[in-house]
């Protein structure tokens, strides 16, 4: 983490306004600080921000709730087990999923089309980047839903499914509220029992090969940053004991990653071009601890910015590549979320990209060597069942070096 002292976060910018900041900052205004990791090229600006006071505009009562811990648990009897080597290609290939948890022909049609290409890809891993189950989230660890949603659409991608949880794997009293967290711990307890499903922890991470690393993914739980409702139980709530943890530790653990590429997933993007914006304004609130993903933000842009190559987000139902910038520190943020659902065919925000559909269904294929690291996007006709590629992009620097931890 940075050693700035941490300063309120303000709503999103777009990338002009924040090289601007930066910009009038050295041409002789205040002295700022920043809250972001950005490259020593880069100028530094400040984030001050009204993000500070209020809670949710809506707040709901949740019940008692469990404790999280980052401590890994077993999988399932006969669980898939980790790719230890690289395909016939001598590249890690994995299927990126996201939003997907509908039971519908859209999600059954898309996951057709994805089994058909880890055949021939040679795929042996795969990520579900939340919002598994909709609308509330499972109701125990073995409700039907995980049948009807996960393992019967999902069949013959026999491989470790990389789960994160979304804000509709979260419900409070409203679908899609993220009001209560606790649900969390059905969709980690079921990983007992799947052997696709993988989830040891709300938190995690997942070194390939696990001997001597090539790749790391890091699994984080967005949720209480970025609920629609206030967090009552103060364990989860934005400076809770839960979120702290949980910083501290991914801060801890991409500095330790002895891996040449490093993989940030969780369900809420940073930049999005979609109708739900960035975080730092989400759905167009700026004001609160919630809903707006300020915390979030401020999160995103003191740990994993410079720091990982690519995070790996759903949340809003659409398919973006874009750029890594400087206000990002080189990291790349990738949207997948249109596994089951799409949006209205239009950009509504203006974030460099380098490929963006807005509604067409599909997911990608993230591909890594030691050389590159390669992003397919697919687009699927629901009708036909079919994969289209529609994009690719390849980057052969790592954004970090990897700590030096092989001796």
């Amino acid at each position: 983490m940075c050693d700035d002292e941490l300063i309120p976060p303000q709503a999103d910018m777009t990338e002009r306004e924040w090289l601007r900041a930066g910009s009038e900052a050295t041409a002789g205004g205040p002295s700022m600080r920043t809250t972001g990791r950005v490259p020593q090229w880069v100028n530094r600006r400040t984030l001050l921000g009204g993000a500070m006071a209020g809670a949710a505009l809506t707040v709901l009562p949740s019940p008692a709730q469990s404790r999280a811990s980052a401590a890994p648990r077993l999988g399932g009897p006969g669980a898939f087990p980790f790719p230890e080597h690289p395909n016939g290609k001598g590249e890690f290939a994995v299927l990126v999923t996201g939003d997907a948890g509908t039971g519908d022909e859209a999600q059954y049609a898309v996951a057709a089309a994805a089994r058909d290409l880890c055949r021939t890809e040679g795929i042996g891993l795969a990520v579900g980047l939340g919002d598994n189950i909709y609308e509330n989230g499972p109701e125990s660890d073995d409700d039907s839903e995980f049948q009807d949603k996960f393992e019967k659409p999902n069949s013959g991608i026999d491989v470790p499914w990389l789960m994160v949880l979304g804000n509709h794997d979260c419900s409070g009293l409203i679908p899609g509220s993220g009001g209560d967290p606790s649900r969390g711990d059905r969709e980690v307890a079921y990983a007992a029992t799947s052997r696709r499903w993988y989830m040891p922890s709300r938190y995690y991470s997942v070194p390939l090969p696990a001997a001597d690393p090539l790749v790391e993914f890091f699994a984080i739980d967005t949720i209480p940053w970025s609920s629609y409702v206030a967090q009552l139980d103060p364990h989860y709530r934005w400076d809770g004991p839960y979120m702290r943890e949980q910083r501290s530790w991914l801060d801890g653990a991409l500095r330790a990653s002895r891996a040449r590429w490093k993989v940030v997933i969780g369900h809420h993007p940073y930049l999005n071009n979609g109708k739900h914006g960035s975080a730092g304004s989400y759905d167009g609130f700026e004001i609160g601890n919630y809903t707006s993903g300020v915390h979030l933000k401020d999160m995103y842009e003191n740990v994993v910015c410079g720091r990982a190559d690519l995070i790996l987000s759903g949340h809003d139902h659409t398919l973006q590549i874009l750029e890594p910038t400087a206000r990002t520190g080189g990291t790349r943020q990738v949207v997948c979320g249109a596994s089951a659902k799409t949006e209205d065919g239009t950009a509504h925000f203006g974030h460099p990209a380098a490929w963006q559909n807005f509604s067409d269904h599909g997911f990608m294929v993230l591909k890594v060597s030691g050389a590159r690291l390669t992003i397919d996007a697919y687009t699927v006709d629901v009708a036909t069942r079919k994969a289209t590629l529609a994009h690719r992009t390849r980057q052969t620097r790592p954004v970090a070096a990897p700590a030096e931890a092989h001796a």
